[in-house]
């Protein structure tokens, strides 16, 4: 793993968490705390009604927060919406874009998820960009294609603050994970379109790996060419598990 480049290991609690649940936030807090983590950058991106909470908890501790989602506009007649802005004051440092759920389930277009990344690059967040596709795209040799299409048309104007998250859809909660070989191509893949993009700070940009990253296949997943870290989700409801997942760094050659 270049050496400019900090691993990053992301949890992604989705639509999960009550209030007992910081009490899993707090393990997390004390295993990074422990040096568990190594080298990795911690992010917990729990809902949003635990994410006020959840800073208190980590205050004082290297363990950042981010939300799951904003919308793009800073403020005004958007109910039941949340701004980057009201996220960033609410204790968040990263926001996810783009994940395939939302993609599919709220009809997201491309453009949706790049408005909603200048949001947060706007309100002073790291954006977690999700791209990825989905079987029948994959069986019919289209993911490259489809990848770069999710790229070219979401990508914010801005570098310095962007992580990319390659999620294959057919993969996420699925309990399949690609190939290693398939992962290093498509992270490989990943890196030469942000340098297109990105002429000289697309090698900067962190990409993660995304989809059915468990403790027991960690360590491999993560050590792949180009890998520079995981957005975990079923997994990192649980400290323990993600703890882990992100202890693979101890063992990995660290940064």
């Amino acid at each position: 793993m270049p050496d400019r480049r900090r691993p990053l290991v992301a949890g992604n609690w989705k639509m999960n968490g009550r209030a007992a649940d910081l009490l899993e936030i707090a393990a997390i807090r004390s295993a990074v705390l422990a040096g568990q983590a190594a080298a990795a950058e911690i992010v917990v991106c729990p809902p949003v009604t635990l994410l006020m909470d959840a800073g208190r908890v980590c205050a004082g501790s290297p363990v950042k927060l981010g939300a799951q989602d904003c919308d793009p506009a800073q403020d005004g007649a958007h109910t039941g919406d949340v701004s980057a802005e009201m996220l960033k004051d609410a204790g968040a440092s990263y926001v996810i874009v783009g994940h395939s759920e939302r993609r599919a389930c709220h009809a997201e277009s491309d453009a949706l998820v790049r408005a909603k990344a200048g949001a947060a690059l706007r309100a002073g967040l790291d954006v977690i960009l999700c791209v990825g596709e989905t079987q029948a795209e994959r069986v019919a040799g289209a993911a490259l294609e489809r990848v770069a299409a999710q790229l070219g048309a979401s990508l914010p104007n801005d570098a310095a603050h962007l992580v990319v998250a390659y999620e294959p859809v057919w993969a996420i909660g699925t309990g399949v994970t690609p190939t290693a070989a398939d992962i290093a191509a498509m992270h490989g893949f990943v890196r030469g379109q942000l340098e297109r993009h990105f002429p000289g700070g697309g090698k900067k940009v962190r990409v993660l790996y995304g989809g059915s990253v468990r403790p027991e296949n960690a360590a491999e997943l993560l050590a792949i060419e180009e890998v520079d870290g995981a957005l975990v989700g079923g997994a990192s409801l649980k400290a323990s598990e993600f703890m882990i997942i992100a202890g693979a760094y101890s063992v990995l050659k660290a940064p």
